[in-house]
């Protein structure tokens, strides 16, 4: 009976250890197994949130657009007099004195030729804005690259994604700006040349991959 009863007291805590030990892992198990799956719900659904929201360059892109856009007139204004249009004959004709020469024809405005002509009157206008403000930058740089370049139209706000084609040219570097919204097909074809640099209007297909469709080079 001793011996039985050493048995007991030496064993039975044993197990209640055991057990114990065992049902504690368990519950970790289960503990762990919900809070690993509610962290991959939550996880998921930041991740959601966050790849939702542009990034800074993107929205910092947006903001210069649509800080053109506003400084232009609408979509589908153009200024192009139809062919063949006759000139309104508003204005009395001038008298001219004895031994006086007439005045010449006026001069009138030139409209748009070539790519710029696709484009409607705000594409231009847009067009304009964004011309003004990379020639600036890149008449100042010395030695352009395609790199340094690259580095010039990330500063200005232009994402990898709106950059196409650039590449070198001599000791200069051409590239071409996907500047298209909303169903519009303007884009820009840029020269780095340092002091001689250009950029100009060219026209893109509206929808898919960036493609020119109609550019008069610089």
């Amino acid at each position: 009976m001793t011996h039985i009863r050493g048995s007991i007291s030496v064993f039975t805590p044993g197990r209640r250890v055991l057990v114990a030990a065992a049902l504690t892992a368990l519950a970790l198990t289960g503990c762990g197994t919900e809070q690993s799956g509610g962290g991959r719900q939550s996880g998921s659904a930041g991740s959601l949130t966050v790849s939702q929201q542009p990034s800074p360059e993107r929205a910092a892109a947006q903001a210069l657009f649509d800080r053109f856009e506003k400084a232009c007139p609408d979509p589908g204004v153009n200024s192009r007099r139809p062919t063949g249009a006759s000139k309104p004959d508003t204005e009395e004709p001038e008298t001219v004195a004895p031994g006086e020469t007439p005045p010449a024809d006026p001069i009138e405005p030139a409209y748009p030729t070539g790519a710029e002509a696709e484009l409607d009157e705000r594409d231009r206008c847009v067009s304009a804005h964004h011309e003004q403000r990379i020639i600036a930058e890149l008449q100042m740089l010395a030695d352009p690259t395609p790199t340094k370049v690259r580095t010039i139209l990330n500063g200005l706000g232009y994402t990898d994604e709106r950059i196409h084609h650039i590449e070198q040219d001599g000791k200069k570097t051409r590239f071409h700006l996907d500047l298209r919204e909303d169903g519009g097909r303007l884009c820009e074809s840029g020269l780095a040349a340092g002091a001689v640099s250009d950029v100009v209007p060219c026209v893109a297909a509206a929808e898919g991959p960036f493609k020119v469709t109609s550019e008069v080079r610089p």
